[in-house]
């Protein structure tokens, strides 16, 4: 009778500091700060398509299609789709300075958004002394 009740007050005494651990959760991690800037995650198994971006005068305009020319040592022309979703701000005109944010579609780089900058007014032309 000693012998169960010993046993039965080491149980009584182990349970209790037990159950107290037990009712305490494990401190939950705090979840990174969602940003405001970053879109949304894409659903499983859906590529990420990858944004380019590149600048250059107006050479050509249509509702279809854009093309500049890109400045520097090697001046050369690039093609634009442009679509319906494709976001303009600006006067897309020919001669005018644009940046252009495209993505790759196959081989086509597809314009998503195009920057227009006023084109530059020709200098005049300096007096000479007389």
């Amino acid at each position: 009778m000693r012998t169960i009740t010993k046993v039965a007050a080491l149980v009584a005494m182990l349970a209790v500091p037990a159950a107290g651990f037990a009712g305490q959760a494990a401190p939950a991690k705090k979840a990174p700060a969602a940003k405001s800037a970053q879109p949304a995650k894409a659903e499983k198994g859906a590529k990420k398509v990858a944004g380019h971006s590149t600048s250059g005068t107006v050479k050509s305009v249509s509702d279809t299609q854009l093309v500049i020319t890109k400045s520097g040592k090697k001046a050369t022309d690039e093609t634009f789709v442009v679509n319906s979703s494709t976001e303009k701000k600006g006067t897309i005109e020919t001669g005018a300075h644009v940046q252009v944010r495209y993505t790759m579609d196959g081989k086509s780089m597809v314009a998503s958004s195009i920057n227009a900058a006023a084109a530059k007014a020709p200098k005049p032309a300096k007096k000479g002394k007389k």
